[in-house]
Protein backbone atom coordinates (compact mmCIF):
# COMPACT_ATOMS: atom_id res chain seq x y z
CA UNK A 1 0.00 0.00 0.00
CA UNK A 2 2.98 2.15 1.35
CA UNK A 3 4.50 1.83 -2.14
CA UNK A 4 1.73 1.99 -4.59
CA UNK A 5 0.76 5.69 -2.28
CA UNK A 6 4.18 6.94 -3.41
CA UNK A 7 3.82 5.97 -6.95
CA UNK A 8 0.55 7.90 -7.44
CA UNK A 9 2.30 10.50 -5.43
CA UNK A 10 5.48 10.62 -7.73
CA UNK A 11 3.69 10.34 -10.83
CA UNK A 12 0.87 12.88 -10.05
CA UNK A 13 4.00 15.13 -9.49
CA UNK A 14 5.09 14.58 -12.45
CA UNK A 15 2.03 15.11 -14.45
CA UNK A 16 1.76 18.37 -12.50
CA UNK A 17 5.53 19.30 -13.52
CA UNK A 18 4.63 18.43 -16.89
CA UNK A 19 1.32 20.78 -17.22
CA UNK A 20 3.24 23.41 -15.99
CA UNK A 21 6.19 22.72 -18.85
CA UNK A 22 4.02 22.82 -21.64
CA UNK A 23 3.97 26.01 -23.57
CA UNK A 24 0.26 25.76 -23.92
CA UNK A 25 0.07 26.03 -20.44
CA UNK A 26 -1.84 29.53 -18.86
CA UNK A 27 0.79 30.59 -16.51
CA UNK A 28 2.84 33.35 -16.07
CA UNK A 29 6.19 32.11 -17.40
CA UNK A 30 4.16 30.72 -20.64
CA UNK A 31 3.31 34.60 -20.70
CA UNK A 32 6.75 36.01 -19.96
CA UNK A 33 8.27 33.63 -22.35
CA UNK A 34 5.98 34.62 -25.42
CA UNK A 35 6.56 38.28 -25.04
CA UNK A 36 10.14 38.09 -24.81
CA UNK A 37 9.94 36.09 -27.61
CA UNK A 38 7.99 38.42 -29.49
CA UNK A 39 10.07 41.90 -28.31
CA UNK A 40 13.39 39.88 -29.33
CA UNK A 41 12.27 39.95 -32.92
CA UNK A 42 10.52 43.43 -32.86
CA UNK A 43 13.12 45.95 -31.51
CA UNK A 44 12.01 49.59 -30.17
CA UNK A 45 12.59 51.87 -33.31
CA UNK A 46 12.56 55.76 -33.47
CA UNK A 47 9.63 55.97 -36.36
CA UNK A 48 6.11 54.22 -35.91
CA UNK A 49 6.97 53.71 -39.72
CA UNK A 50 10.11 52.60 -42.11
CA UNK A 51 11.50 56.26 -43.24
CA UNK A 52 13.13 57.44 -46.66
CA UNK A 53 16.11 59.52 -46.74
CA UNK A 54 17.07 62.25 -47.53
CA UNK A 55 14.25 64.39 -45.90
CA UNK A 56 13.57 68.34 -46.70
CA UNK A 57 11.79 69.94 -44.23
CA UNK A 58 11.30 73.28 -43.71
CA UNK A 59 13.70 74.93 -41.85
CA UNK A 60 11.51 77.66 -39.99
CA UNK A 61 9.07 74.59 -38.23
CA UNK A 62 10.96 73.31 -35.33
CA UNK A 63 8.72 71.15 -34.75
CA UNK A 64 9.84 69.22 -37.29
CA UNK A 65 13.49 70.14 -37.80
CA UNK A 66 14.01 69.25 -33.69
CA UNK A 67 13.82 65.66 -34.59
CA UNK A 68 16.27 65.84 -37.05
CA UNK A 69 18.75 67.71 -35.56
CA UNK A 70 18.75 65.85 -32.38
CA UNK A 71 20.58 63.12 -34.37
CA UNK A 72 22.47 64.91 -36.31
CA UNK A 73 24.15 65.98 -33.05
CA UNK A 74 24.83 62.42 -32.52
CA UNK A 75 26.11 61.97 -35.71
CA UNK A 76 23.61 60.08 -37.32
CA UNK A 77 22.39 62.59 -39.87
CA UNK A 78 24.17 64.88 -42.40
CA UNK A 79 22.48 68.43 -42.65
CA UNK A 80 23.07 71.40 -44.98
CA UNK A 81 20.31 74.43 -45.95
CA UNK A 82 19.33 75.59 -49.53
CA UNK A 83 16.59 77.50 -50.73
CA UNK A 84 13.53 76.77 -52.89
CA UNK A 85 11.40 77.91 -54.48
CA UNK A 86 7.64 79.10 -53.84
CA UNK A 87 6.25 81.11 -56.48
CA UNK A 88 8.07 82.74 -59.31
CA UNK A 89 9.81 85.28 -57.42
CA UNK A 90 9.66 83.91 -53.95
CA UNK A 91 11.41 81.30 -52.22
CA UNK A 92 11.58 79.70 -48.51
CA UNK A 93 14.71 78.44 -46.70
CA UNK A 94 14.62 74.41 -46.57
CA UNK A 95 16.89 72.06 -44.31
CA UNK A 96 17.95 68.89 -46.04
CA UNK A 97 19.12 65.51 -43.85
CA UNK A 98 20.20 62.78 -45.05
CA UNK A 99 22.34 59.73 -43.77
CA UNK A 100 25.17 60.08 -42.43
CA UNK A 101 28.64 57.11 -42.51
CA UNK A 102 27.64 56.56 -39.07
CA UNK A 103 24.00 56.35 -39.36
CA UNK A 104 24.67 54.25 -42.46
CA UNK A 105 26.29 51.62 -40.22
CA UNK A 106 23.71 51.52 -37.64
CA UNK A 107 20.57 51.73 -40.27
CA UNK A 108 17.85 49.00 -39.60
CA UNK A 109 16.64 48.78 -43.34
CA UNK A 110 13.31 47.74 -44.56
CA UNK A 111 13.53 44.75 -46.72
CA UNK A 112 9.99 45.25 -48.22
CA UNK A 113 10.97 48.65 -49.01
CA UNK A 114 13.77 49.73 -50.71
CA UNK A 115 15.78 52.93 -49.60
CA UNK A 116 13.60 52.71 -46.19
CA UNK A 117 14.56 52.18 -42.80
CA UNK A 118 14.75 53.25 -39.52
CA UNK A 119 17.01 53.12 -36.07
CA UNK A 120 16.25 51.31 -33.62
CA UNK A 121 17.82 51.48 -30.15
CA UNK A 122 17.05 47.88 -28.32
CA UNK A 123 14.40 45.99 -27.20
CA UNK A 124 12.38 45.87 -23.66
CA UNK A 125 12.86 42.52 -21.59
CA UNK A 126 9.79 41.36 -19.90
CA UNK A 127 10.85 41.39 -15.53
CA UNK A 128 7.29 40.14 -14.07
CA UNK A 129 3.67 39.63 -15.13
CA UNK A 130 1.54 41.38 -13.00
CA UNK A 131 -1.82 39.86 -13.89
CA UNK A 132 -3.55 38.12 -16.75
CA UNK A 133 -7.39 38.26 -17.19
CA UNK A 134 -9.22 34.37 -17.37
CA UNK A 135 -9.36 32.27 -20.05
CA UNK A 136 -10.60 28.99 -20.50
CA UNK A 137 -7.01 27.52 -21.51
CA UNK A 138 -7.97 26.05 -24.57
CA UNK A 139 -6.27 27.08 -28.15
CA UNK A 140 -7.73 30.10 -29.76
CA UNK A 141 -8.02 31.46 -26.14
CA UNK A 142 -6.77 35.27 -25.80
CA UNK A 143 -5.80 36.94 -22.39
CA UNK A 144 -4.74 40.57 -21.55
CA UNK A 145 -1.27 40.52 -19.37
CA UNK A 146 -0.26 43.17 -17.19
CA UNK A 147 3.56 43.61 -17.02
CA UNK A 148 6.55 45.15 -16.20
CA UNK A 149 9.39 45.60 -18.41
CA UNK A 150 13.41 46.92 -18.58
CA UNK A 151 14.93 47.89 -21.80
CA UNK A 152 18.36 45.97 -23.28
CA UNK A 153 20.34 47.22 -25.91
CA UNK A 154 20.04 51.19 -25.69
CA UNK A 155 23.31 52.69 -27.67
CA UNK A 156 24.68 55.78 -26.72
CA UNK A 157 22.97 57.89 -29.06
CA UNK A 158 19.83 56.63 -27.45
CA UNK A 159 20.73 57.28 -24.12
CA UNK A 160 21.70 61.13 -24.85
CA UNK A 161 19.10 63.77 -23.43
CA UNK A 162 18.58 65.71 -26.66
CA UNK A 163 17.21 62.59 -28.58
CA UNK A 164 15.16 61.53 -25.65
CA UNK A 165 13.30 64.73 -25.40
CA UNK A 166 12.91 65.00 -29.24
CA UNK A 167 11.55 61.35 -29.37
CA UNK A 168 9.51 60.34 -25.94
CA UNK A 169 9.30 57.27 -26.21
CA UNK A 170 12.66 56.48 -25.97
CA UNK A 171 12.75 58.58 -22.94
CA UNK A 172 9.84 56.03 -22.06
CA UNK A 173 11.25 53.12 -22.87
CA UNK A 174 14.81 53.37 -21.61
CA UNK A 175 13.27 54.42 -18.28
CA UNK A 176 11.13 51.00 -17.85
CA UNK A 177 7.81 50.73 -17.00
CA UNK A 178 4.81 48.53 -17.15
CA UNK A 179 2.71 48.22 -20.29
CA UNK A 180 -0.14 45.33 -21.63
CA UNK A 181 -0.53 42.95 -23.79
CA UNK A 182 -3.04 40.58 -25.68
CA UNK A 183 -1.66 36.86 -26.18
CA UNK A 184 -3.30 33.97 -27.72
CA UNK A 185 -2.97 30.34 -27.41
CA UNK A 186 -1.65 28.51 -29.73
CA UNK A 187 -1.43 24.78 -30.59
CA UNK A 188 2.49 25.63 -30.43
CA UNK A 189 2.15 28.03 -27.26
CA UNK A 190 1.50 31.58 -26.57
CA UNK A 191 1.98 34.00 -28.42
CA UNK A 192 1.74 37.92 -28.47
CA UNK A 193 -1.47 39.10 -30.44
CA UNK A 194 -1.34 42.98 -30.23
CA UNK A 195 0.96 44.74 -28.23
CA UNK A 196 -0.09 47.86 -26.32
CA UNK A 197 2.25 50.25 -25.66
CA UNK A 198 2.77 52.34 -22.12
CA UNK A 199 2.72 55.23 -24.46
CA UNK A 200 1.66 56.89 -27.35
CA UNK A 201 4.50 56.30 -30.09
CA UNK A 202 5.74 59.85 -31.80
CA UNK A 203 8.50 61.17 -33.88
CA UNK A 204 9.23 63.40 -36.62
CA UNK A 205 7.14 64.17 -39.80
CA UNK A 206 9.44 62.39 -41.99
CA UNK A 207 7.59 64.27 -45.07
CA UNK A 208 9.03 65.90 -47.90
CA UNK A 209 8.28 69.51 -47.72
CA UNK A 210 6.10 70.44 -51.12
Amino acid sequence: MRNSFKTVTILGMAAMLATGCKKTADNTLNHKSALNTYYAAHPSCLWPQPMQFPVQVDASDTSKTSPYDALYDQGLLTRTSDEKKVFIVASKRVTNYDLSDKGRSIWTADTTQPGFGNFCYGHREVQSIDSASPNNGEPGATTQVNYRFGFSGAPAWAQAAEVQNAFPQVKDDLANGSATATLIDTNNGWVVQAPASSHAVTGADGKIVE
